[in-house]
């Protein structure tokens, strides 16, 4: 059999991370066995739709290259793929309507007011929240006062009809074999009062359909899995694999929230993270490969990825981890790509004419996410105001007296340079050290100072002396002096 997996998001906002990892896992296990991802737009749920949503859905899965073989926009067969259309046919009335001539569902016309009369606190629960389990009262009603109500138009959902009694087992690719008591399951609802299907009943009926074979979703709808057994049952229809993924939790151990301001991808686009680093973190959120590698390319992942690898426990989003993870990718970024993505960071901060590529040549190696730039080239544009106890270095066996004479001994020395090349500058001050007899440091560490102002710097003395130019760079060590001799 050919597998088949879907995406089935709701378009409501960003991408978090655990729907990203969903969107990962299907696409990985789809394409490891050769076989088709889907995307299928679940819009029923009216009242949470947001403008602009399905746009951020094809826009996420195209910049992290989980291209989609089919879906609304790819139609092989098995469209509509978006819920709303596939209403148009009737399909999940009709076939709520079998189950209910099945036995296996019921209508419901109780109202708001009787249904919150039921709500009632369970002490056994570990939340304690207020929940709501139906007692089947319209269940028990005759045909004919289901006909009359239908006939006066009184508003009504359909429930599908847990038994009382016994059992239901499934099977879950991570979890194993689980069973679950049926009394602990309430009569959830099928179809909603305005017509629309529910997600979890929209869910089962698409997914057979569409020949779905794989189903993979957050551990969080374990406690949802048997009653869609029960409908698959019912219809006697094939499961799909159920592959069921750890909850994502922050550094404290607690579900990642979307408040956090790094849930969604887009989120942490904006913080300076790329697309790949984003994939390959998101793909050991929950996984871990046979090898003991940690940097993947998508194709590596589709090569590696093993389903039954998944883990029970709770995957920790560790920002240390991702950031160093991007800045990885950063370091191996070809130089066009690392220029467009850099530019903007460095223009923000630098306004001066300076080779800006030489800038960004420069941090490259030393960041993690791009808006580390700013504080590594901030003193391009102006010396900041700096201690001079940063001109004390115990190694490089310097101080400010000693600065001092290093930079009046190398001041006319770089005025009198018609060359300002990195190879001019480095020969003047190794000629300088070699003439003194002292180490290079203590040549280095007051000019790197005098010119940056900072202790630390991408790159050194004759990187930042080429960038800012011979007028710029004899003007700072010019206030060197000045400030060294108060």
């Amino acid at each position: 059999m050919k597998i088949r997996t879907r995406y089935a998001p709701s378009p409501t906002g960003r991408m978090h991370v655990g729907n990203l990892r969903t969107a990962l896992y299907e696409f990985l296990i789809a394409k490891h066995e050769g076989g088709d991802f889907i995307l299928r737009i679940e819009d029923t749920d009216q009242e949470r739709y947001v403008e602009g949503a399905v746009d951020i859905i094809y826009r996420t899965l195209a910049e992290t290259g989980l291209i989609h073989d089919e879906g609304p926009d790819k139609d092989k067969g098995f469209g509509p793929y978006v819920q709303s259309e596939r209403m148009a046919s009737g399909i999940y009335l009709e076939y709520a309507k079998q189950l209910i001539e099945k036995g296996e569902a019921y209508y419901c016309f109780c109202t708001k007011e009787r249904l919150e009369s039921l709500k009632s606190v369970v002490a056994e629960s570990e939340s304690g929240k207020e929940i709501t389990k139906y007692d089947k009262h319209c269940l028990y009603l005759s045909k004919e006062e289901i006909e009359a109500n239908l006939a006066a138009g009184i508003p009504y959902v359909i429930r599908q009809n847990i038994p009382a009694t016994g059992t239901t087992t499934f099977t879950d690719a991570i979890y194993g074999e689980i069973t679950v008591n049926n009394e602990e399951l309430d009569d959830m609802i099928l179809i909603k009062s305005d017509g629309y299907p529910t997600y979890n009943f929209a869910n089962v009926i698409d997914d057979h359909l569409m020949q779905i074979t794989h189903v993979v979703r957050g551990n969080e709808y374990l406690s949802s899995t048997p009653k869609y057994t029960r409908l698959y049952q019912a219809f006697g229809w094939d499961e799909p694999i159920y592959v069921h993924c750890p909850l994502i939790t922050n550094e404290e151990h607690q579900k990642l929230a979307k408040r956090s301001g790094h849930s969604s991808f887009e989120d942490l686009i904006e913080q300076g993270f790329v697309s790949e680093a984003i994939v390959n973190f998101i793909a050991l959120l929950g996984w871990s490969p046979a090898s003991n590698n940690e940097l993947f390319t998508l194709d590596q992942l589709i090569e590696e990825f093993d389903y039954t690898h998944i883990s029970k426990s709770p995957a920790v989003f560790d920002m240390t981890k991702l950031r160093w993870m991007n800045g990885e990718y950063i370091k191996a970024m070809d130089s066009e790509r690392y220029y467009s993505l850099a530019e903007p960071y460095i223009k923000a901060v630098v306004t001066k004419d300076y080779d800006w590529k030489l800038i960004a040549d420069l941090v490259k190696s030393r960041i993690e996410v791009f808006p580390d730039i700013a504080e590594k080239i901030d003193f391009f544009d102006e010396i900041p105001d700096y201690d001079l106890a940063i001109y004390t270095h115990k190694k490089m066996k310097t101080d400010a007296n000693i600065s001092m004479n290093v930079l009046l001994d190398l001041l006319p020395r770089f005025e009198a340079l018609d060359d300002y090349s990195i190879p001019a500058i480095e020969k003047v001050c190794m000629d300088y050290v070699a003439e003194k007899d002292i180490k290079n440091g203590m040549c280095l560490w007051p000019l790197r100072i005098a010119v940056s102002g900072k202790q630390n710097t991408p790159g050194g003395a004759y990187e930042i002396m080429n960038i800012l130019g011979k007028e710029e760079s004899l003007n700072r060590i010019r206030i060197g002096l000045r400030r060294l001799s108060r």
